[in-house]
């Protein structure tokens, strides 16, 4: 009789236990008015915090007026326009190479758009993972021309300047090893600071993203010649924007705002026509405007989500043309599916 009893308090020790828990568990997924807490924090807010290099030319740097430009920062801005339907509503936040993982994660921004490779132990160990690619790029060096090389094979034994922290830093010791070669690496975190190295003949070489280095090629004006970009491209580096894991919903309207402004190209909508679309008959355009469907209720957003998005920050080409294109790099394989590139958007249905 007693085991009995016993048997029948734990029995009913655990069911109490398990329904705390239950209750526990489903009061933690209530959803929030919009199903996502960082949407609802942001329109609380009335502006999307978002993280940044705030000094590479064509992704993130102020203009004289002190207006941020680039692609990074037009990536925040679609955002922003499909979140709270106003583009000029984001607050850039400036981060480094070292702690730009750690505002994201400590809630000091909502996003991170700092030309960020995609990586598994990035997603994998960080608590933050990747909702879309902007820039599909690569890993290069920039040398001097005065120097005479030719290839990254001739450059056993160079010293090369490379930021501390980034996935530059491993592609260059593996490129290295696999090469049987020797390098020194020169670790300087300021961006300024070590393009000034480079300038100055402290390292070989100045290597990081093949896009950061043709910008900053570019930068240099008459100077730029004295330059080379070498045509060895020595990993991929698909870059592109974070999220914090665990809001899906915040996922599913940063990585779709991308898609919005690709399919916008694809058919050829653009900030200076999208209103001559109104009557349009074509499925996917009237979709992307709103006209039909309830794409933004999904989102959690307004049914002009994707409509705001290009109507104030433009499609992808123009986010390119106006940010990319006067740094003299070519759109090459970001250039859409249908143009022999990597950009690819799924249907918006």
């Amino acid at each position: 009789m007693l085991r009995t009893t016993r048997k029948s308090a734990a029995a009913l020790i655990a069911g109490v236990v398990f329904s705390f828990g239950l209750a526990g568990s489903v009061l933690a997924q209530t959803p929030s008015a919009s199903g996502s807490a960082t949407l609802d924090n942001v329109r609380k807010r009335g502006e999307l915090l978002c993280g940044m290099a705030g000094t590479v030319p064509g992704f993130s740097l102020a203009d004289s007026q002190g207006v941020m430009r680039g692609l990074d920062a037009d990536s925040c801005r679609i955002v922003a326009a499909a979140a709270l339907g106003d583009a000029s509503k984001v607050k850039f936040v400036v981060t480094t190479t070292q702690n730009r993982f750690t505002a994201l994660q400590s809630g000091e921004v909502d996003m991170l758009s700092r030309s960020t490779t995609w990586t598994l132990s990035r997603e994998g160990n960080l608590g933050l993972m990747f909702a879309w690619i902007n820039y599909f790029d690569g890993t290069g060096f920039l040398v001097k021309k005065s120097a005479g090389i030719k290839s990254a094979k001739e450059m056993d034994g160079a010293t090369i300047c490379v930021q501390p922290g980034t996935s530059t830093e491993l592609a260059i010791a593996d490129y290295y090893r696999v090469n049987n070669m020797k390098f020194t690496p020169i670790l300087i975190q300021d961006i300024n600071e070590i393009q000034g190295a480079f300038l100055s003949g402290r390292c070989d070489a100045y290597s990081t993203d093949a896009s950061a280095l043709a910008t900053f090629r570019f930068s240099q004006g008459p100077k730029a010649d004295d330059l080379v970009l070498l045509s060895d491209i020595i990993s991929k580096e698909p870059l592109g924007v974070m999220v914090r894991k665990g809001d899906d919903k915040w996922f599913d309207l940063v990585r779709w705002s991308f898609v919005a402004a690709l399919t916008a190209e694809e058919n050829g909508v653009t900030s200076k026509n999208i209103d001559t679309f109104a009557d349009s008959k074509i499925p996917d355009i009237r979709r992307l405007l709103g006209l039909e469907g309830e794409l933004g209720k999904a989102l959690g957003v307004d049914q002009k989500w994707a409509y705001n998005i290009v109507k104030q920050v433009g499609n992808f080409a123009e986010i390119w043309d106006r940010n990319i294109t006067p740094m003299g790099v070519p759109r090459g394989i970001n250039n859409l599916w249908n143009k022999g590139g990597l950009q690819y958007a799924p249907p918006m249905r």
